[in-house]
């Protein structure tokens, strides 16, 4: 069985040169950057070399980013990551964006994350992908929950923002066929 990075809802695909300007856009909106753990913007020079070796095979960079965007279009809506590619112990982290707020709540990041479950099951050889989720991101908890994921730790206090200290919750699936 081959394995799909397109459905009638989602295409998953690799970063391409013309996705510079969406990527600034995404890496210096300081409005995620709680989320994404970012503390400096970036410059378009450091994005564009970014670019520049994102074909890297994820054996070698441990990581890979693919672009979100609907079946008919091309067009960047958001990224899902795969980091800290572990093969030996067959482990990959897994986070989603959603970049524009009229585009979120319509069934992009499940669809997203449905494709790629599999995708690094089947493909990569994974035994489990895990997400780390802040405590208070309800959506992303329920998101998360309904594709079988399991709430397997809690790192208390792990998150500041301006706000104060929030913990930061791991949920895990595990493929129990690997």
């Amino acid at each position: 069985m081959g394995i799909k990075l397109l459905t009638d809802k989602v295409m998953l695909r690799a970063l391409e040169p013309e996705d510079l300007d969406f990527l600034y856009k995404v890496e210096n909106n300081t409005g995620i950057w709680e989320v994404s753990n970012t503390l400096v913007p970036y410059s378009r020079f450091v994005l564009k070399q970014y670019l520049e070796q994102a074909h890297l095979d994820i054996h070698t960079a441990k990581q890979l980013r693919l672009v979100i965007c609907e079946p008919n279009d091309h067009n960047a809506i958001g990224f899902v990551d795969l980091f800290e590619f572990n093969p030996k112990n067959k482990r990959v982290g897994v986070g989603i964006l959603v970049y524009e707020p009229q585009d979120r709540r319509k069934g992009f990041a499940r669809a997203a994350l449905e494709l790629l479950l599999p995708y690094c099951f089947e493909q990569l050889g994974m035994h489990q992908v895990y997400a780390n989720i802040g405590a208070q991101n309800a959506a992303s908890i329920k998101l998360f929950e309904s594709l079988g994921f399991s709430l397997s730790g809690t790192k208390r206090d792990w998150l500041w923002s301006s706000t104060g200290y929030t913990d930061e919750l791991i949920y895990q699936i595990i493929n129990e066929e690997s």
